[in-house]
């Protein structure tokens, strides 16, 4: 399996955007894709031995941006305040990583790309994939960039899966694994939140079964879906002590005005379509309902039990609805369990599962104290 490094440019000081290609991928769910990119954006100076490296995992709508100015074509950079000199994840001293997901429309190859057999945008031709499909993919790049050890692995949501996939796929890899706001596997309720608002996007007439031009897209239908995804980000703590029942403007009773909640939820509504695609999100939310670390290897203790002897951090969120904090913090019992060294904190926080977005100043904190506590250096 032979690839080649496409793209690569400097942007700033220690600020690299690539894209890694290869010529074919067969992935352990037994899809496959041919030709396959990845972007990819590097923060800090990769050392001559390329032993340095932490890989960060991005969540649904998010990319490879972590951090850094704003870059055209890209959203804003998520985790300004972790990812920096001197932060908890020190560029002065580490290469942080990250990839654009397969399946994300921001570089990497996703269904928007185009498919060599056909000519024509995938759309609902492109595989259905796994975050251990993901993950092996992600491992294919790092092997291109001449990249064998990882000091860390770390993400929150779907990047928390990611760096649990990551910690029992390839352990011999990982040195430690930093699992925010994400569960062992999806329980029944997260995928029938998914369910609908692909529901919502489907039912959108101009979603065309898959088949939609990008100058008309089905804006309802993503706007919708991201409407009841938002809901679920926050708590009803955090709508509560912002809005309570406050008005926007008019007069709900005779539809001329909305409550603030539903000013909230319409803007971000408006702006997941500005910046993303239908079929990227129905896509990348079935790979979350696929989360599984378990599947196929004796159960999450036994999957656990792969990462024995090393060090891993499961970070809750008080007010968390989409993934709960029991959730999150049975991975730390299981794999304690199973041998593994691992501990669980939380973040308090009303703001819902966003707070590993909102709430970075005490993620920083509790990330820099297991870094203390697993002599990382």
């Amino acid at each position: 399996m032979q690839g080649s490094l496409v793209d690569v440019r400097k942007v700033e000081n220690d600020f690299t955007l690539g894209k890694v290609k290869l010529r074919r991928l067969d992935f352990p769910s037994g899809k496959s894709l041919k030709e396959p990119v990845q972007a990819y954006a590097a923060f800090g100076k990769l050392s001559e031995a390329k032993d340095n490296v932490i890989l960060v995992c991005h969540a649904l709508t998010g990319s490879h941006l972590v951090t850094g100015e704003k870059v055209e074509g890209l959203p804003e950079p998520w985790w300004k305040d972790m990812v920096g000199p001197g932060k908890a994840l020190d560029t002065s001293r580490y290469c942080v990583i990250c990839f654009n997901v397969l399946g994300s429309p921001y570089g990497s190859t996703s269904p928007i790309s185009i498919n060599p057999d056909t000519q024509r945008p995938y759309a609902m031709e492109f595989p259905v994939l796994s975050v251990r499909d993901l993950v092996y993919a992600q491992r294919k790049a790092l092997d291109q960039l001449g990249i064998k050890r990882l000091k860390a692995v770390v993400g929150g949501s779907l990047g928390g899966m990611q760096a649990l996939e990551w910690a029992v796929s390839f352990p011999e890899m990982v040195e430690r694994a930093v699992v925010i706001a994400a569960p062992a596997h999806l329980y029944p309720q997260a995928i029938a939140l998914n369910e609908v608002q692909r529901q919502a996007i489907y039912s959108d007439p101009k979603w065309k079964g898959g088949n939609y031009t990008p100058d008309d897209p089905p804006r309802k239908g993503l706007s919708v879906a991201r409407m009841l995804a938002m809901i679920t980000y926050r708590s009803e703590q955090c709508f509560s002590k912002r809005w309570m029942r406050k008005i926007q403007d008019g007069n709900p009773m005779d539809w001329s005005g909305r409550f603030c909640v539903e000013s909230y939820l319409h803007y971000h509504g408006e702006e997941i379509v500005r910046r993303f695609d239908a079929n990227c999100y129905i896509y990348l939310t079935r790979t979350m309902d696929l989360h599984d670390v378990g599947e196929g290897r004796g159960g999450t203790q036994e999957a656990l039990s792969r990462f024995s002897g090393k060090d891993l951090l499961a970070v809750g969120i008080t007010s968390d609805m989409l993934f709960p904090n029991w959730q999150v913090e049975e991975i730390s019992f299981l794999a304690s369990k199973a041998g593994v060294r691992a501990c669980y904190d939380e973040i308090e926080s009303d703001d819902g599962h966003d707070a590993f977005l909102t709430d970075q100043n005490q993620l920083d904190d509790i990330i820099r104290s297991f870094w203390k506590k697993t002599n990382l250096n």
